[in-house]
């Protein structure tokens, strides 16, 4: 048990450590081709702090792991929702004006129904894992469009403040994207191992390993970059990371997975982990969309609410494996 739990360790410092340089990296270069800062902000950087959720379960799904595999997109989903924007509304309450935020927080909601479009029957075939990714690539060419269309937008400006901050040469760009990238592999592979070797030694399904401890450490990124973006103010910033996420995280990473290898969906997602995944995502865009006024709000109280729930959901999933 001892060397599983270290490659989990150093699985995850190097994955975090990784999917920072990546995204700044992958980001340099977007801006030397010219990308704009409102697109590097939904595409790149909200994107790229998936990276690995992304590297995690296409591993998984190709060991034949499809509970981690699972388990780390949606898990990641509840925590990106429930820990990380409570804990940053707990910091700093998230006043939401951005129109491109507002915009994405209904197409969430949608691809959060579509997911269970895909889930409920039990299965997910490749012809299901391929739909998603095609739904995936037009929800980014939309985003995109939209993104050219807005002249002015405060998400854009809090990239350009983060991108003058950390500006590099274009060669040290690249090699911080393919150092990245090599690193997300290697320390991904790490994780996978020691989470299914613990999951076998203790008897626990892979999908709870899954929900639990891989979806929290893949979660690090956005819980980072969120919490950096509210101390500076950048609200639009941090919560657009976690739009962004979790659009990915429903269609790019499951997508993925299934595509490379069908699986058999849990019951246990259908009953539980969804319908908790589309309540947070319900609450969020209650939360975070105005209305007919400018500016929506998550407070404190509500940042609060939110970490209640992850507790509670966390400490049922380790309820469930004391008394299995």
């Amino acid at each position: 048990m001892a060397l599983p739990l270290l490659m989990i360790v150093i699985g995850l410092v190097v994955l975090v450590w990784s999917a920072d340089i990546f995204v700044e990296g992958a980001a340099a270069i977007a801006r030397f081709l010219g990308m704009s800062p409102l697109l590097i902000g939904m595409v790149v950087i909200g994107f790229g702090t998936s990276a690995p959720e992304l590297t995690v379960s296409a591993l998984s799904a190709w060991q034949g792991s499809p509970g981690i595999a699972l388990g780390n997109a949606y898990g990641s989903n509840i925590t990106n929702i429930a820990l990380i924007l409570g804990t940053v509304a707990l910091i700093s309450p998230i006043v939401v004006h951005s129109q491109i935020v507002k915009k994405e927080l209904p197409v969430l909601m949608g691809v959060t129904v579509f997911a269970f479009g895909q889930l409920y029957d039990g299965s997910l075939s490749r012809t299901d894992a391929l739909l998603e990714l095609a739904v995936f690539a037009g929800v980014m060419t939309w985003m995109v469009r939209q993104g050219l269309k807005q002249k002015a937008d405060v998400l854009a400006a809090e990239v350009e403040e983060e991108l003058e901050e950390h500006r590099m040469s274009f060669a040290q760009a690249t090699i911080w994207l393919v150092s990245g990238l090599l690193l997300l592999m290697i320390s991904s592979r790490l994780l996978v191992w020691g989470a299914v070797t613990i999951a076998q030694n203790l008897g626990v399904s892979d999908l709870v390993i899954g929900l639990t401890i891989v979806a929290i450490g893949t979660s690090l990124p956005e819980l980072a970059s969120s919490i950096a973006a509210a101390r500076k103010g950048e609200h639009d910033l941090a919560l657009g990371n976690i739009i962004g996420s979790n659009l990915f995280n429903t269609l790019a990473v499951v997508g993925l997975a299934g595509a490379i290898h069908p699986m058999t969906i849990p019951l246990e997602i259908v009953n539980r982990d969804w319908p908790l995944m589309a309540m947070l995502t319900a609450s969020l865009f209650a939360l975070g969309y105005a209305g007919k006024r400018e500016q929506g709000r998550i407070n404190r109280v509500e940042g609060g609410i939110l970490l209640a729930v992850y507790a509670a959901y966390t400490l049922y999933l380790i309820n469930t494996v004391v008394s299995a």
